[in-house]
C-alpha cells in the first residue's frame, strides 16, 4: 500500500465488517493461533463493541476507501480539574499499512477528540517488547510515565480474586 491521504472517524454499526476484520488481524497478531474465529469476532463487534451497551468507542482509520486502523477509547473520570482522561485502550494498523502515518494520524485525531470533550489528558500503554510502537511514540514526543505501574487479574486469578472475601 501506498502514501494515501488517511481520514479518521468514529466507527458506526456500518463499520462492523470492516472493525471485525480489522479486530481479527489484531487478534491474530497478538494471540497467534489463540485468536478468536473470524465468525465469533464479527459477532463480537455487532453485539459488544458497536452496540447502545459498549463502555468503549473505535476511531476507524481509512486510507483509498479501506479500513486501514483502528484506535479503541474511553473517557474516564476523575481526572485533574474536573475533565477527563482519554485512555487509549488499542491501536492497531495491519503489517501491510504500516510506516505510513496511519498510527499518528490515529494518534493525533484522538488527541483532537480528547480537546474536544474537555480533557485534559490523554493515556496509554506499550508493550516493552514492541519496539516499533515505542519508536512512534517517543517520534510523536509523547511522554513516558515511569512513575506508573500496571497491574492486572487476569484468567482464573481473576474468578478467584472475584470470588474471594
Amino acid at each position: 500500500m501506498s502514501q494515501a491521504a488517511v481520514n479518521c472517524r468514529l466507527a458506526t454499526a456500518a463499520d462492523a465488517a470492516a472493525l471485525a476484520e480489522l479486530f481479527y488481524l489484531s487478534d491474530v497478531h497478538y494471540w497467534g493461533d489463540r485468536a478468536a474465529p473470524r465468525e465469533a469476532m464479527a459477532a463480537h463487534v455487532r453485539n459488544e463493541v458497536l452496540s447502545e451497551k459498549a463502555n468503549i468507542e473505535v476511531l476507524l482509520a481509512e486510507a483509498g476507501g479501506k479500513a486501514v486502523g483502528f484506535a479503541s477509547f474511553a473517557v474516564l473520570h476523575p481526572a485533574p480539574d474536573l475533565g477527563g482522561q482519554l485512555f487509549l485502550k488499542d491501536l492497531f494498523v495491519p503489517q501491510t499499512a504500516r510506516g505510513l502515518g496511519i498510527g499518528g494520524t490515529l494518534l493525533r485525531r484522538l488527541a483532537g477528540i480528547a480537546v474536544e470533550r474537555g480533557c485534559v489528558r490523554l493515556d496509554w500503554t506499550a508493550e516493552a517488547d514492541n519496539p516499533r510502537a515505542l519508536a512512534l511514540y517517543d517520534r510523536l514526543g509523547a511522554r513516558r510515565l515511569a512513575e506508573k505501574v500496571y497491574f492486572r487479574f487476569d484468567g482464573e486469578a481473576l474468578k478467584e480474586f472475584a470470588a474471594g472475601d
